[in-house]
């Protein structure tokens, strides 16, 4: 398979995700929160819902909708990746990042029922909410290929 060393990235970052999680679920209660500096906690909390806890609040049905969109776009982006040019390697990693947060997130939503959060930045009165590993390879995921579309978009104008 051409885009193989992509898709062991993937799997690496997933099982990076998972580990943390798992190392997060086994080893401090639930709302247990340690803290690592003065903006910086490892806090143990569960998400029901997406990003920024948007649906969090619903009576369950959001497991299955979240789960279903989750592979649905998980499916769309090993497409996208396999139809990529080798040589669009930021698009690729781009694509690896996402769906490796894509998947990593949909393990725990379809096994547990909800998302491992855990790392929790704050300063002061300000609380970012919490994330992990996952969300963090969706961002900057999401980051380069907004940058690789607009690197390309200028080169293209260039022309």
């Amino acid at each position: 398979m051409k885009h193989a060393k992509w898709f062991v990235l993937v799997l690496l970052l997933v099982v990076i995700d998972q580990l943390t999680k798992l190392m997060v679920y086994d080893y401090l209660k639930l709302y247990e929160s340690f803290e690592i500096t003065s903006f910086l906690s490892i806090s143990h909390v569960h998400n029901y819902g997406a990003a920024f806890s948007f649906l969090a609040n619903e009576d369950g049905w959001q497991q299955y909708f979240l789960v279903t969109i989750s592979s649905v776009a998980s499916l769309a982006i090993v497409i996208w990746m396999v139809k990529t040019s080798q040589t669009q390697v930021f698009k690729l990693a781009a694509l690896g990042l996402i769906l490796s947060g894509a998947i990593g997130n949909l393990i725990d939503r379809a096994v547990l029922g909800f998302v491992i959060d855990f790392i929790d930045l704050h300063y002061q009165d300000f609380y970012w909410p919490v994330f992990n590993v996952a969300d963090i390879a969706i961002t900057l995921g999401v980051i380069l290929l907004i940058l690789v579309d607009l690197y390309n978009e200028k080169k293209t104008k260039h022309e």
